[in-house]
C-alpha cells in the first residue's frame, strides 16, 4: 500500500473546506465529554472562513449543538449525527423527527452497558453511540447487540474508533458534503474533505467525485482519500499554512 503525499499549503485556493471533529480538529478522548479543544482552533477556524471562498463546515458524527459550543465563537456551518442535522452559519437545522424505535433501542443499550462495565452509551439526537475504549474486551459483543438492535428496530449500523454507532439510514458524511455543495457560495469552488475515521471515507469520496480531495488524518489505510497527514497537530500546522498563503 503506497503512502499518500502531504497536503500543499495552496490546496485550498478555490476550495469549500469540511472537516471532521474528533480526531482531526481535536485529539480523542476517552469518553465524547472529555475532549479538549486547543485554545487556537476557534480563530483558525474564523481566519479559513473568511480567506476560503466557499467558508468552512464541520461534519460530524457528534450532535449540531455538541459541535456549535465546541468551536465557539467561530460560527460556521454543521453537519452533525453524520448528516442527519445540519445547520447553516445562521443557525437554522435541517433535521428529521426521532423516531420512538430509538428510545426502545436506547433501553436496550442501557441495560446492556449496566452488565458490562467501561462500556458507555452516548444518547445522541438520532443516534445511540456504543463506546467500548473503557472495555476493549466488549468491542465483539458490542457489535453483535448492535447488529441485532438495527434488524429489530431498522436502524443503520455506523463503526468507528472503538465504537459502534445505531443512527437513522439515509444520511452519511458524503450525502452532508453534497447537500451543502449545493448552497450558492459553494457552487464554484471544489471540496476538500478531511478527517481521520473510517466514518469519513463517504466524505472523501464525495469531496472527489465532485472534483475536490480528500485529506486523511492518522495512518495510512485503504482509503478514497488524496492525501494525509499523521494527526492532529499537523492538520492544525497545514491549515495555518493554507490560510497564510490565501491571505
Amino acid at each position: 500500500m503506497n503512502d499518500l503525499p502531504p497536503p500543499p499549503p495552496d490546496m485550498l485556493r478555490g476550495a469549500s473546506l469540511f472537516l471532521d471533529f474528533d480526531g482531526t480538529l481535536a485529539e480523542i478522548a476517552e469518553t465524547p465529554g472529555g475532549v479538549v479543544v486547543t485554545p487556537d482552533v476557534a480563530p483558525l477556524l474564523m481566519r479559513l472562513r473568511e480567506a476560503l471562498p466557499g467558508g468552512v463546515a464541520i461534519v460530524s458524527g457528534r450532535p449540531v449543538g455538541e459541535v456549535r459550543d465546541l468551536v465557539a465563537p467561530a460560527v460556521l456551518a454543521i453537519a452533525g449525527s453524520h448528516g442527519l442535522e445540519i445547520a447553516n452559519v445562521d443557525g437554522q437545522v435541517t433535521a428529521p423527527a426521532r423516531p420512538p424505535a430509538l428510545d426502545t433501542a436506547l433501553d436496550a443499550a442501557r441495560a446492556f452497558a449496566v452488565e458490562r462495565p467501561g462500556v458507555l452509551v452516548e444518547d445522541k439526537p438520532f443516534g445511540i453511540g456504543l463506546h467500548y475504549r473503557g472495555a476493549p474486551d466488549a468491542g465483539a459483543a458490542v457489535s453483535r447487540l448492535a447488529e441485532t438492535l438495527a434488524a429489530t428496530h431498522d436502524l443503520h449500523v455506523q463503526t468507528g474508533k472503538m465504537v459502534v454507532e445505531l443512527r437513522l439510514a439515509g444520511r452519511d458524511k458524503g450525502a452532508a458534503v453534497t447537500w451543502l455543495m449545493r448552497e450558492p457560495l459553494r457552487q464554484r469552488t471544489v471540496p476538500v474533505f478531511v478527517g481521520d475515521d473510517v466514518t469519513d471515507e463517504a466524505g472523501f469520496a464525495a469531496a472527489t467525485t465532485a472534483g475536490g480531495m480528500g485529506v486523511l488524518v492518522g495512518p495510512m489505510r485503504e482509503t478514497a482519500a488524496t492525501h494525509r497527514v499523521d494527526g492532529v497537530a499537523d492538520v492544525l500546522a497545514w491549515l495555518d499554512a493554507a490560510c497564510r498563503e490565501m491571505t
